[in-house]
């Protein structure tokens, strides 16, 4: 696969459709209070199904360590972030009395 039809494919597959699902991913984790290790588990398995999509649909290398890791790190990327925003609402939404935002991905005690 070359360059040129390589970015177009990762952006499609992996940052729009596959970061999508990161989103959603990320967002029922920390909905249920888990912790963010699942996140990174759940990216795994995002990305081997990823990866295999590349490989099946668009001719892409299937065992290929660097595009692992690149996908891996993307929707790795998206799910904890996604994970973090959630958690950040619920505990300041859930315990106003205890809490108050210190920015998008922080909160403190009041």
């Amino acid at each position: 696969m070359s360059l040129l039809t390589d970015w177009p494919v990762f952006l499609g597959l992996t940052v729009c459709l596959f970061g999508g699902g990161a989103w959603l991913m990320g967002a029922a984790v920390a909905g249920t209070w888990r912790s963010y290790w699942q996140v990174i588990g759940y990216g795994v398995v995002l990305t081997l199904f990823d990866r295999f999509l590349h490989w099946g649909l668009f001719d892409g290398a299937l065992l290929s360590p660097s595009g692992f890791l690149r996908d891996g790190a993307v929707i790795m990327a998206v799910g904890l972030l996604s994970w973090r925003l959630r958690q950040v609402a619920r505990m300041v939404r859930q315990y106003p009395w205890l809490y108050e935002k210190a920015g998008p991905l922080s909160w403190r005690a009041r």
